[in-house]
């Protein structure tokens, strides 16, 4: 980066440089004053506000919901038909050898059962053993119900079909992510958004009736597909609508009481349910109210504009105008029309960001911060059923910190920053899940667990506001998709990272902490956002990273009054 000044006591230097910026800007000025005149907070504003309530919860379901039907019960042990009519005590002390502290439950012996049901004891010490032959016993203490792994066997060897399943999940997300981000920026904001959660549904109502592991494996790519854009883009089409001073408030609370209490709702509503079939109907049809969306949500004006439909901008406009009770000034409107109409058609998608060198950074940077972001909070999520303490518990109180630390983003945001509020809570994470490594399992892990979850959250928050922020209107559902897409394949690799602790227990923890710790210094590298109209053009992107420094904001870069003008090259 380089910084040049140029003389502008050339009033013609001046005055051009005025028109280029103004040209470049197009209508995204015009709809900001538009914006201002409407209420960047009004009724309308509110009631969309609002309909992220039942989009929050579809998105829990979506996500969670696959870890309350494939949870494994940890206490299991071979089945012998004939101890079939004992009970599972009796069973387990008359077959499973011994190992340490506790009992073998991959192995059974090879006896003859009908001595030991004659003499009512276990073989002597040295009978052989043998791998399971007809299943397993689950003690349904820890998950008080049968779930997928419980009634197919996915324990011993074939424990690795739930982590397979959860993988082929994210390769789905990474899949709709491509699908409906492309669809969003080319067909609407309000058409992707029914689509992705119509395949949801699909999908999980579909999982309730699978036999066996690759029909299930389907139904859950399928679902996956809707993960996260059930809930992102309509993150985005209420974003576009506020005002900048507004926007910290309008992106954070959602994520704080609406998904953070759907987070605290679901897993009771599971433990209430116990059964997880009767759980994905009653967690898969409310998708179906998607199709009430066209009827209830407008499209994005920023999206219409930007692709030439000033008509229907117009309209959805004015709609915001008579339901705010407020009145845009003729000539704000009318200036909005022509710069609309006179912009060029929006032809910019992903591809001509990452035509862009400035763009093609930002776009990798953001990519690289939101992969370990989401791979560590998917990892800790999933390592709740192994912390040594009851996993509804420990989802609950992990799920818990979930308002307070968005409340803290969406109180701080805007003093401290997009670029501090995701760099300071990654390396808080690093170091909280590095120390829970070296720790007893029970409540001192669970603790640095709890506070790990708590600086991640605040981090992935101040992430995904900071990525709508920086990708430019025509560009931005597609380019968020990327960027999601990005970590759900970070995501993949979660379920495998938890999935080692079985051949060394820190491992999973050690390796979240360091690629925490190794991230949060990328930070440094983006803008600054805070206070900023999100870019409606690629030009305005443009100027957006130039404008950057390690320090801040070029805050000369748009002095054109001044003797002087500083230069981002």
């Amino acid at each position: 980066m380089i910084l040049t000044k140029v003389d502008t006591d050339d009033p013609d230097y001046v005055e051009s440089c005025k028109e280029e910026m103004k040209k470049e800007a197009g209508g995204s000025d015009a709809l900001e004053r538009v914006l201002y005149h409407v209420g960047e907070m009004g009724r309308y504003q509110k009631l969309l506000f609002l309909s992220t309530l039942p989009f929050s919860l579809f998105f829990t379901f979506i996500y969670f919901g696959q870890m309350f039907i494939t949870a494994t019960p940890q206490q299991h042990w071979c089945h012998v038909p004939e101890l079939a009519h004992l009970d599972m005590e009796t069973r387990r002390n008359l077959s499973v050898p011994r190992v340490g502290d506790g009992w073998a439950q991959c192995a059974v012996y090879a006896a003859n059962w009908s001595q030991v049901l004659h003499d009512m004891q276990p073989p002597e010490t040295g009978t052989p053993t043998v791998p399971c032959k007809n299943g397993w016993d689950f003690l349904l203490e820890d998950i008080p119900y049968h779930t997928v792994v419980s009634e197919r066997g996915w324990v011993c060897e074939y424990s690795g079909y739930a982590p397979f399943a959860q993988t082929m999940y994210f390769v789905g997300s990474f899949t709709g992510g491509v699908i409906f981000g492309w669809a969003a920026d080319h067909y609407g904001r309000v058409p992707a958004l029914v689509g992705t959660n119509l395949i949801a549904c699909v999908g999980g109502l579909g999982t309730i009736f699978t036999k066996g592991l690759w029909d299930f494996v389907f139904c859950r790519f399928l679902v996956g597909m809707a993960f996260d854009n059930s809930f992102t883009l309509l993150y985005i089409l209420v974003l576009e609508y506020v005002g900048p001073k507004q926007r910290t408030w309008a992106a954070n609370v959602p994520l704080a009481f609406f998904f953070g209490g759907s987070c605290l709702l679901i897993p009771w509503l599971a433990y209430w349910i116990a059964d997880w079939r009767k759980f994905l109907w009653y967690t898969t049809l409310p998708l179906s109210s998607c199709l009430l969306v066209p009827y209830l949500i407008p499209e994005s004006a920023r999206w219409l504009a930007s692709r030439g439909k000033v008509n229907q901008a117009v309209k959805v406009l004015k709609k915001f105008e008579r339901i705010n009770r407020t009145k845009v000034p003729q000539d704000v409107m009318d200036d909005f029309i022509v710069s609309s109409s006179q912009s060029r058609q929006s032809s910019e998608s992903i591809i001509e960001v990452f035509k862009s060198a400035p763009l093609r950074k930002m776009m990798l940077l953001l990519m690289v911060i939101y992969m370990a972001c989401a791979m560590i909070f998917d990892g800790l999520v999933r390592m709740s059923e192994g912390l040594g303490v009851d996993f509804f518990l420990a989802f609950t109180l992990a799920s818990a910190t979930q308002i307070p630390s968005v409340g803290i983003v969406a109180l701080l945001l805007d003093r401290l920053g997009r670029r501090y509020f995701t760099m300071g809570p990654v390396i808080m994470t690093g170091i909280f899940t590095i120390t829970a490594a070296f720790v007893p399992k029970g409540l001192p892990q669970m603790i640095l667990a709890i506070g790990s979850r708590f600086s991640i959250n605040m981090a992935c928050t101040a992430a995904v506001q900071w990525s709508t922020e920086l990708v430019p209107t025509g560009a931005r559902a597609s380019g968020l998709s990327l960027v999601h897409v990005s970590g759900y394949v970070a995501n993949m690799l979660s379920p495998l990272i938890v999935y080692s602790a079985r051949i060394w227990g820190p491992f999973p923890l050690l390796t979240l902490g360091s690629t925490a710790l190794t991230v949060s210094s990328i930070c440094f590298l983006l803008p600054e956002t805070k206070g900023r109209p999100m870019p409606q053009s690629i030009a305005d992107g443009e100027r957006l990273m130039r404008s950057h420094t390690l320090c801040g904001q070029a805050e000369e870069e748009t002095d054109l009054n001044g003797k002087e003008k500083t230069l981002i090259t």
